[in-house]
């Protein structure tokens, strides 16, 4: 096995988000040869200079310090040429339309591998519904397909990698198990388990994973909504309630709504999955964060603001990426009753968002508004902290 995972392997990844610009770094630590396929020509042009394409403190600082053999093209013949390894790291959106993820990106990615390459095992690192490995192993009819599920954190995605909590195989071939141990041999954590299962298994591992995390947020969330209906402190509520080892004191900080990437989109996905099998948790889960959100609002309209800032729109600190973020359903939900608004952030470059002004100066827009949401609190608000909304306890995310 050792000699399995010590040889120089060629690698493709396909996509440079937060899960396939971690891979990027973890894989090119080694003797690997990481090459990147994207169809963003500025992305392209980061990874070449030696950049990161996300925002994350750990890439960004190995990128800069460490020799890694990673570089990226827009050209699909010269990525899913002849590599050991093809990992897709597209994203899968939910349509509404469908009531399921759109992994339009995955089929055709591994079209154009099966084109372009007669080997190579394709390891499918987005998520996708349950069944879906299956139905693609018997469309294009191989069996290199092999669905490995990540469960990183977006601004913490190579720690995450470094530190794996588990590593999830939904196959057990050769080529899964050579796969495994690469990642586990590349990490820091010896210690890191790798379980092998079915590819069936593995998706539902990891929806419902996701899913609990986001139950998990909901019942704070509620908890929150309670004390603050009931003029109960929440913060001592959370920490007697977390002191339980039973518990734990961790991912117990209310906020907005549980957002970002994943969390939101999995919940849907899994409770699709059910179809006509009974349930009532996970459709309560679903509909608590649209719940939990109506009932901000309503707290926000209690102060009766002449102009409304929203400090950023990231979920969370460290993070660029703002999609699904809750602070958005807050902003078009507050759009229906006419409030002014007004946003800080520095990672978009236009003037606008959804029609409402940026502003990039924090000091004139703390002084534009007479009440400030942020989903996080950061030292930068604490000088207007009297007029700051926010349900952010604890200081973490």
């Amino acid at each position: 096995m050792e000699e399995l995972v010590s040889k120089k392997q060629l690698i493709t990844i396909v996509g440079s988000g937060y899960v396939g610009m971690s891979l990027s770094v973890l894989l090119g630590k080694g003797s690997n040869h990481v090459k990147i396929l994207e169809i963003d020509k500025e992305k392209v042009k980061k990874i070449n200079e030696g950049l990161s394409t996300v925002r994350d403190a750990l890439i960004e600082k190995y990128i800069s310090k460490d020799k890694l053999n990673i570089s990226a093209t827009l050209d699909p013949k010269e990525a899913l040429t002849d590599a050991d390894y093809f990992i897709i790291a597209t994203p899968t959106n939910y349509d509404e339309k469908t009531n399921k993820f759109d992994t339009e990106s995955v089929k055709s990615t591994i079209e154009k591998i099966l084109k372009f390459s007669k080997n190579g095992s394709i390891i499918i690192k987005s998520t996708i519904p349950i069944g879906y490995t299956d139905y693609l192993k018997e469309k294009f009819k191989t069996d290199r397909i092999i669905f490995s599920p990540e469960f990183l954190r977006e601004g913490n995605a190579l720690y995450d990698n470094l530190y794996p909590s588990r590593i999830i195989m939904g196959d057990n071939s050769p080529a899964a198990v050579s796969f495994a141990e690469m990642l586990k041999k590349l990490s820091l954590k010896k210690s890191t388990k790798i379980i092998y299962m079915s590819s069936r298994e593995a998706e539902a591992v990891k929806l419902f994973s996701n899913t609990y995390l986001a139950m998990r947020v909901a019942f704070f969330n509620e908890l929150d909504s309670f004390a603050m209906e009931n003029k109960l402190e929440t913060f001592n509520l959370i920490s007697g309630i977390s002191e339980d080892p039973r518990i734990g004191n961790f991912y117990n900080n209310p906020s907005f709504g549980y957002g970002g990437y994943c969390l939101p989109k999995d919940t849907r996905q899994l409770l699709a999955n059910y179809k006509n099998i009974p349930q009532n948790i996970i459709q309560a889960i679903v509909d608590s964060n649209s719940t939990r959100k109506d009932f901000i609002v309503q707290e926000i309209l209690k102060y009766k603001p002449k102009k409304i800032g929203i400090y950023q729109l990231a979920m969370k600190a460290g993070s660029d990426n703002f999609r699904s973020s809750s602070i958005l359903s807050i902003i078009e939900r507050i759009k229906k009753y006419n409030i002014p608004m007004i946003i800080y952030e520095d990672q978009i470059l236009d003037k606008s968002f959804n029609g409402i002004h940026i502003e990039k100066d924090l000091h004139v827009f703390k002084n534009s508004c007479d009440l400030i949401l942020t989903n996080r609190i950061t030292d930068d608000l604490s000088d207007v902290i009297d007029k700051v909304f926010t349900r952010d306890l604890f200081g973490y995310d």
